[in-house]
């Protein structure tokens, strides 16, 4: 069951480049100024180190207290990005 999932994982983020890198040349924007961040919020731990194995570095999560849980099992050179609504009693998270 793992291997099926981290197929479609890489097989989706696979798709996922190549239609982004033929909107770039459609648009004729160079694809240094385009990033793709993978949203893992929700995902467990298992699923987005999947995503990175296949070359995923930024990851998108909505809620701090996710993040404090997943981050620091996870490798240190993923960029992440805070998607949402920022609630201000989680700021001095």
């Amino acid at each position: 069951m793992a291997a099926a999932v981290t197929s479609t994982i890489a097989e989706a983020l696979k798709a996922v480049r190549k239609r982004m890198s033929e909107l770039v040349v459609n648009a004729g924007r160079s694809s240094e100024n385009v990033r793709l961040v993978a949203v893992s919020k929700t995902k467990p731990k298992e699923m987005i180190m999947e995503a990175y194995d296949a070359d995923q570095r930024h990851f998108g999560e909505n809620y701090v207290q996710d993040f404090v849980e997943k981050a620091p099992h996870l490798p240190l050179d993923i960029k992440w990005h805070f998607i949402g609504h920022l609630q201000s009693n989680k700021v001095k998270e």
